[in-house]
């Protein structure tokens, strides 16, 4: 059913990725300030393993502010793990570091009384990825039994190789092995997905993608998404978000999503770029040389993002849309595609040489005589030296 049909009362939850510097309240005036109503923010700093304890004046402040200006922090707050953590990794070492530093973030949540908590499922870091994704899970499993509510968000990622959650398979098999699976969720990033090969460009292909999630996850697991467009062409598995209707995804994908009834209730988030850009797509930088950075991107891509639920994707006005921020994002689409190209190129010339190299040798064995071993030569020159004698005489037979 499409949004234009909801019935009264349904709302659409859509912010941005915020900054929580200072201290995590001044992440909910940063979501005032784009007219958001759902955000997502670090709990610490992502960039470094030790933090100082979660301050209790900045906890009672945060369910202050929240309480103020109407955010339900238990439904449409959605904190970002930190990048340094992967829970999939079996090092001894590695895994109390990375469980350590999760641990205390659900902790955080839980003071703050924040209920969704989103994270990247980790790398198997070249070994064995059935074995990776068990340790995902039972580390998962233990964090659930040390905290009392937080539903960890597992979110769908681009790369592919080593990457766990670049399928929807991979998620599934993490959910599998979840003991209370009222714990745990999925985040969908539409850029991730676009760019690890789930399209999402048109109102069938975003029902085709949906419905695979669906079947192969469920779609009472989806609580969250990540809303991006993406610089990197279809499958090309590189994660490069761009400004909604920039990018290879496209206006029509996320028109397609707006107006599905199934995002009803659910926390979006923008993670796209503040960099600014004139029409032609062109970085714009101040009298300093330094290229210039607006936040107020993501109040205008909130409304645009709003301006889509009912709107006719025939109309003119919406093509007008699409033809202006498609002109936006060309420069970058094109850079983007040009350097997928290019390693794309390279890497097919050198899968295309080792399988010459491999023809060649195969080749090689083929014509050069069997290597015989020293009995079968030595028989095999008493039977040359046998045949080279002269036939007897009559006399000597």
């Amino acid at each position: 059913m499409p949004l234009a049909a909801r019935t009264i009362g349904h709302k659409l939850f859509i912010g941005a990725h915020v900054s929580a510097a200072g201290g995590v309240p001044n992440a909910v005036q940063n979501a005032i300030h784009i007219g958001a109503n759902a955000f997502a923010l670090f709990l610490k700093s992502q960039r470094k393993w030790a933090n100082p304890p979660l301050d209790e004046t900045h906890s009672i402040n945060f369910h202050a502010h929240c309480d103020k200006h109407n955010f339900d922090q238990n439904q449409h707050v959605v904190p970002h793990g930190s990048y340094l953590v992967n829970l999939a990794h079996t090092d001894p070492d590695r895994t109390k570091q990375a469980y350590d530093s999760f641990l205390d973030d659900l902790k955080r949540c839980e003071k703050l009384g924040i209920s969704l908590y989103n994270f990247h499922p980790g790398n198997s870091v070249g070994g064995d990825r059935d074995a990776a994704i068990a340790h995902l899970a039972n580390n998962l499993n233990r964090a659930h039994k040390e905290t009392s509510k937080v539903i960890t968000l597992l979110e769908n990622m681009a790369a592919g190789g080593n990457v766990i959650g670049s399928t929807f398979e991979d998620l599934r098999d993490v959910i599998n092995l979840i003991d209370d699976k009222s714990r745990v969720g999925v985040c969908l990033d539409t850029c991730h997905a676009f760019a690890g090969g789930y399209d999402l460009r048109t109102p069938e292909t975003v029902q085709k993608t949906l419905s695979q999630f669906d079947e192969t996850v469920g779609m009472k697991y989806l609580r969250a998404l990540h809303l991006n467009d993406s610089k990197a062409p279809f499958s090309s598995h590189r994660d490069l978000h761009a400004n909604i209707g920039t990018g290879f995804l496209g206006l029509r994908g996320f028109h397609a999503i707006m107006n599905d009834e199934r995002v009803i209730g659910l926390p979006m988030v923008l993670e796209t770029p503040i960099e600014v850009r004139d029409e032609n797509g062109n970085l714009q930088k101040d009298a300093k040389g330094k290229e210039m950075e607006d936040k107020n991107i993501w109040a205008r891509e909130i409304k645009l993002l709003e301006s889509l639920v009912g709107m006719d994707a025939e109309s003119k006005e919406f093509k007008e849309l699409d033809d202006k921020l498609q002109k936006m994002g060309k420069v970058e689409r094109d850079r983007i595609a040009e350097q997928v190209e290019k390693k794309t190129t390279k890497v097919k010339e050198k899968e295309d040489k080792a399988k010459a190299k491999q023809t060649k040798l195969n080749f090689g064995k083929a014509a050069a005589p069997a290597k015989k071993s020293k009995k079968a030569k030595k028989e095999e020159d008493a039977d040359q030296s046998d045949a080279s004698a002269p036939l007897p005489s009559d006399d000597e037979s």
